[in-house]
């Protein structure tokens, strides 16, 4: 493999003009290759255009800012790469889509940059980007345009639309009394893999099994496969576990109208899997299993009696509101005040 050049290394995009810049990000894209069923144009005027087949189009956005959602540098050392900034930004969009019970057809991305920013770290945001969608299982989806522009801090924004093809939105507001609580994907492994990553601890010492909670972390891997089979399956309401399960829980709760009433015993084997962090770091693996964000995991309700979806766990179930309670969630019929994540009141 040739060497690449120093001059390459150091290039910021400071050094490039935009259609310079936007030339070496379109090829990792496929964005001159490859384009979705639903991308009727793709870049290069001054909107895209895209199909919604059954009339309706799903959409979500989310955005990643320097220092607020990553940092490019840990106090371990560790360096959160443009890979790793790229890949979430795909995945945590692709699974506000999931949780509809819809799938993914295309995305637009916005990126703000500082003058200073290495052209290769913004080259790796592309790849991972397009990573992300293609091993997360995003086979229908694909980048359909974007913007470029210039700021203090890097901010990575992405927008995504989907379809239902013909089916109904799962809605958080539709739990009922009876009904099973259950997940699918994983709860906590992101949320371990921050705390080892702000514990200072050498990355280079950590086990296979707790540098797999970190990659989790800078990775996630949410399962795209879950919302329209849940969809399928009868569920009757649904959403992405971002911010955490009791905080989100409690979201869904109250769009329900309803108590969700977790199971000790099933929280305690989802707390087993983040032993490796937990007993290096001391800390309660529940800790991350109630409050947790990041995983991407899917908490979804299913009327009781009917055979769970493949690759979903029951952990509790919908309670009837008694006459002097308010909707949130329980553990084992106690209230539970677990945090979670919240981007103004944290």
């Amino acid at each position: 493999m040739p060497e690449i050049p120093l001059s390459e290394k150091t290039l910021t995009v400071a050094g490039l003009s935009e259609s310079d810049l936007l030339a070496r990000i379109f090829p990792r894209l496929e964005m001159d290759a490859r384009h979705s069923a639903a991308t009727v144009l793709g870049p290069g005027d001054d909107a895209a255009i895209i199909s919604a087949s059954d009339g309706r189009t799903v959409i979500s956005i989310d955005t990643q800012v320097q220092d607020q959602d990553f940092r490019l540098r840990w106090a371990n050392g560790y360096h959160t790469t443009g890979f790793d900034v790229g890949w979430k930004a795909a995945a945590q969009n692709l699974s506000d889509i999931n949780a509809m019970g819809a799938t993914a057809t295309s995305l637009v991305v916005s990126l703000t940059l500082p003058p200073g920013t290495l052209v290769s770290w913004v080259e790796d945001l592309a790849d991972g980007l397009a990573a992300g969608i293609r091993e997360l299982g995003a086979e229908e989806c694909s980048v359909a345009g974007g913007d470029l522009g210039r700021g203090r801090e890097i901010s990575v924004t992405a927008a995504v639309l989907g379809t239902l093809n013909g089916g109904r939105a799962v809605l958080r507001s539709g739990a009922r009394p009876g009904d099973v609580l259950a997940l699918a994907g994983t709860v906590g492994h992101a949320a371990a893999g921050l705390a080892l990553l702000e514990s200072e601890l050498d990355v280079h010492s950590l086990t296979p099994e707790q540098r797999a909670l970190l990659d989790i972390q800078c990775r996630p891997q949410p399962p795209l496969w879950a919302g329209p089979l849940a969809r399928t399956a009868g569920a009757t309401a649904m959403l992405d576990i971002s911010d955490g399960l009791v905080r989100d829980g409690a979201r869904l709760a109250g769009a329900s109208g309803a108590v969700l009433d977790l199971e000790p015993r099933e929280l305690g084997r989802l707390g087993e899997r983040l032993g490796p962090a937990s007993e290096l770091l001391g800390v309660d693996p529940l800790t991350w299993v109630l409050g947790g964000g990041e995983d991407h995991g899917l908490l979804a309700t299913f009327p009781s009696g009917i055979q769970l979806p493949s690759g979903f766990t029951a952990i509790g179930s919908v309670q009837a509101l008694g006459t002097t309670e308010s909707p949130g969630v329980k553990i084992a019929g106690r209230v539970t005040g677990a945090g979670g994540w919240d981007h103004f009141a944290d």
